[in-house]
């Protein structure tokens, strides 16, 4: 795909669709590297060091009649290219060759067996490549190779709603930002969605930034408050603070500010963001913030600030309940082309209760374990991968039989001392069954031990337990019944263990 320098500051509801003009008519009359050497030469003058290895030097020059193609990594470097350096490099490529130069960017495809440079530097880590003054409006591009045929560019991109996994933890945050990324929700200006680290605060902002992109068109900005922060003070430095202005407020439909407890302490920027985000939500733009706590814990923010941030929608992502960590392993391992053994997921699901980051180095420790190893993925070697992780794991705390039953009477509506009785009414079978086959699962009550709390023998109890394997392998309700029970037992487990 060809792209036009013409495009705005920040994202565009056609960046996707729009063809290059960048039109040269005159042959090149030297060897493309050679031309390309000259043009490095002129760039090092005027742009850092830095910059110029980590963005222009990968470019790989090649010549094709009158026109002169700059390959790229991935189209995550295209983008940055095109955003921040084309025009550098379009006017010291015409005075290295004295003459106009028909320009192409374009993305190396794929090579068997092999990852191109940079394919592996994903869209969160590259602002850190640079701190340049462009990098506030980071460019929302795939962090991996695409195909001839351009897709829409959100189909491109790491972070989508379609990959963000949903539960009881994340469900109210991942709904507001959904309806303020489609507009559906004009009172939720600003939404403020705060969470400890690697809970999907950015993940959520960026799926926002990018839905209201393909939706409803117009010009969205996404920017970490930290590029905001270094392009606002470069700003001042440079006498420019009309430009950084008009970047950040005109015309721009969404905003979308990540981490903004790096302003901590930064009370200037905090007094610009703040007149920012007033001057949007004013206009009837849409704003979203993210940070790491309540806003009224931000004890060194400007108050105006803090008042800010909570007059919309807050908006908390919690750890992930069992269910999400559940879903979050399987999609990781299904993305690499991984199947992991039931009895294994189950065991990094319970033994990894961090944050999303912790299970996906859990995941990681435990597949490329097998894969050096040569060895099949099983719960030994689960356990040894997990050793290396959790030194000293904690083992969770076992629940009591009687709180299994407990929670399973109420979840259908029926007494605990009714999963006892001697019958085999419908309403009672099924949820006895459940709650034997939970509390073997979740107590460290033997067989016996469980069938004297129901008046029956261990064998029914075994019994119970397989039925209700075969029940959830073919019926949906019966599973969402098991994982939402499940879930429950989770969290009070946890919440016992919180308060211990």
């Amino acid at each position: 795909m060809l792209y036009s320098r013409a495009a705005p500051d920040g994202f565009d509801g056609d960046l996707a669709q729009t063809p290059e003009i960048l039109r040269r008519t005159k042959k090149l009359s030297q060897a493309p590297q050679q031309l390309w050497d000259g043009v490095l030469r002129r760039l090092g003058a005027e742009i850092s060091s830095h910059t110029l290895e980590a963005w222009v030097r990968p470019l790989e020059p090649r010549a094709e009649g009158e026109r002169l193609r700059l390959v790229c990594p991935n189209a995550f470097h295209r983008e940055r290219v095109r955003v921040r350096l084309l025009p550098l490099i379009e006017r010291h490529l015409l005075a290295e060759h004295g003459g106009p130069v028909e320009l192409e960017l374009v993305v190396s495809p794929p090579r068997p067996g092999a990852v191109g440079r940079g394919a592996a530097k994903s869209a969160k880590d590259a602002p850190d490549a640079e701190a340049e003054p462009g990098d506030a409006c980071e460019a929302l591009a795939p962090a991996a190779e695409v195909p001839a045929r351009p897709a829409p560019l959100q189909l491109e991109l790491p972070y989508r709603f379609e990959n963000f996994v949903v539960g009881r933890c994340n469900a109210l945050a991942r709904e507001a930002g959904l309806a303020v990324a489609r507009g559906q929700q004009q009172r939720i200006n600003p939404l403020y969605v705060f969470s400890r680290a690697a809970l999907g605060k950015t993940h959520l902002a960026r799926a926002i930034a990018v839905e209201a992109l393909h939706h409803n068109g117009g010009r969205v900005v996404y920017a970490p408050a930290e590029a905001f922060t270094n392009e606002f003070l470069a700003a001042i430095r440079n006498r420019e603070t009309a430009r950084f202005k008009r970047r950040y407020r005109d015309g721009v439909r969404l905003l979308v500010i990540d981490d903004v407890h790096f302003l901590r302490a930064k009370r200037a920027t905090q007094l610009e963001l703040l007149h920012t985000v007033t001057h949007l939500v004013d206009v009837g733009a849409r704003v979203v913030l993210t940070g790491d706590r309540m806003p009224r814990d931000y004890q060194d923010f400007d108050p105006r600030l803090r008042s800010q941030l909570a007059a919309g929608l807050v908006a908390e992502l919690e750890p992930p309940d069992v269910g999400v960590r559940r879903e979050i392993l399987r999609r990781k391992a299904a993305a690499g082309g991984v199947r992991i053994p039931d009895d294994c997921l189950e065991l990094l699901v319970e033994s990894v209760r961090g944050n999303v980051r912790d299970l996906e180095s859990a995941l990681i420790q435990l597949v490329a374990s097998a894969s050096l190893l040569k060895r099949p993925l099983d719960i030994e070697l689960a356990r040894g991968a997990l050793q290396k992780l959790l030194p000293a794991p904690a083992a969770p705390e076992r629940l009591a039989a009687r709180d299994v039953i407990e929670i399973v009477a109420v979840f259908f509506g029926v007494r605990p001392d009714a999963l006892a009785a001697r019958t085999r009414r419908r309403d009672v079978l099924w949820p006895r069954q459940l709650a034997m086959s939970l509390c073997l699962r979740h107590t460290d009550s033997s067989a016996a031990e469980i069938g004297r709390l129901f008046g029956r023998e261990h064998t029914a109890v075994r019994n119970a337990a397989r039925s209700v394997e075969r029940r959830i392998l073919e019926r949906a309700r019966e599973r969402y019944q098991v994982e939402e029970l499940t879930s429950r037992l989770d969290a009070l487990r946890e919440e016992r263990t919180g308060g211990a």
